[in-house]
């Protein structure tokens, strides 16, 4: 018979190597899903993720928020205003700057997309005691503190990638 001390490595390895991986993938395929059916780009749905998150912002916070240059975070813009999920608004604290945030349309539209799992994470989670839930919300901010520092780190480290040959006489 084993101890829970000697199961820990392997149930450690199952979540770090198996589970998260896993999870991460399904979250990436279904916000693929979703901003095809809002008619934008994965990219898009990480900026309607953003203004949910954070409320309204400037569109150089946007571009931080979700990795794009200035350039790309302004045609991104484009599209979601085209598509009806933010507006452009003048910032009430500088008329000289313009804040994006969302549109009901697009909170609607957005929280339509995501219903389904909202209802099946509840349901999931309905089993757990109050003191598993803290426990899940602890490792959840956890790992996306680490996540976030791990970005962090590797946009902050030198680029190691061997130059490509160049393929042009």
């Amino acid at each position: 018979m084993t101890t829970p001390d000697q199961d820990r490595p392997a149930l450690l390895d199952e979540i770090i190597g198996a589970a998260i991986p896993g999870w991460a993938i399904t979250v990436v395929q279904l916000n693929n899903v979703v901003a095809t059916r809002l008619g934008v780009t994965d990219t898009d749905v990480q900026c309607l993720h953003a203004l949910g998150r954070h409320g309204p912002a400037t569109p150089g916070v946007l571009a931080k928020r979700v990795n794009l240059t200035t350039g790309s975070a302004s045609r991104m813009i484009d599209r979601l205003v085209a598509a009806g999920c933010v507006r452009r608004v003048p910032d009430p604290d500088d008329r000289r700057r313009v804040l994006i945030e969302p549109t009901q349309e697009g909170l609607d539209r957005v929280g339509a997309a995501y219903a389904g799992l909202i209802d099946r994470t509840r349901d999931d989670l309905e089993d757990f005691t109050d003191e598993e839930l803290r426990g899940v919300l602890r490792f959840i901010r956890a790992a996306e503190r680490s996540t976030a520092a791990e970005i962090h780190r590797l946009r902050s480290a030198p680029d190691d990638r061997e130059p490509r040959p160049d393929t042009h006489p």
